[in-house]
């Protein structure tokens, strides 16, 4: 058996439209994130899931209600949370963002590593393997548990999984497929 899963990250968030790379800080939808969730409703009509993960931070958790409140259960884990950027969680986008190709291995000050991120999402995978093998799982979360699932899952060196981040190459997609064997 196998468990498919489906990631979409959460909508725009007020600290993204002012270029603030959030992190831990638990930062809420803008307007445009909370046209986004409800928009990828329509986006995804006809996707069956058997249950959602989220992260616990609010961003993530809004979204999730928002696109999947009332159709199937929702479970908030911190496991798939962004990644702590410790004294930088919060600050400009612009000083964080040339940092996490560098933190791959070496913890921010105060936080933790994309390594860190990598044992968290792996620990999560095992749970689901373990509780929901032949199933169908969406999750909503953030930039750092996605490109995890990309070095877990498809094989990705995080070099390769940086470097064709959707964020970067601008290919945003309604949800993006994943396969656990």
């Amino acid at each position: 058996m196998s468990i498919k899963i489906t990631y979409f990250v959460h909508g725009t968030t007020t600290d993204n439209e002012k270029g603030i790379s959030s992190g831990w800080f638990d930062v809420g939808l803008s307007e445009l994130g909370v046209k986004q969730s409800i928009e990828l409703k329509d986006q995804i009509k006809g996707r069956k899931f058997d249950v959602v993960f989220c992260s616990d931070l609010r961003r993530a958790a809004d979204s999730g209600k928002l696109t999947f409140g009332g159709m199937v259960p929702i479970i908030p884990d911190a496991r798939l949370r962004e990644c702590n950027y410790g004294t930088y969680n919060a600050q400009p986008s612009g000083i964080v963002e040339p940092m996490q190709e560098k933190m791959i291995m070496e913890r921010f000050t105060e936080g933790e590593s994309y390594e860190d991120v990598k044992a968290r999402i792996n620990d999560f995978l095992g749970f689901l393997k373990q509780n929901y093998d032949g199933k169908s799982i969406a999750i909503v979360a953030h930039k750092a548990p996605q490109l995890a699932l990309d070095v877990l899952l498809k094989n990705k060196t995080w070099e390769e999984a940086f470097t064709e981040d959707w964020r970067k190459t601008k290919a945003w997609k309604p949800g993006w497929e994943y396969e656990m064997k």
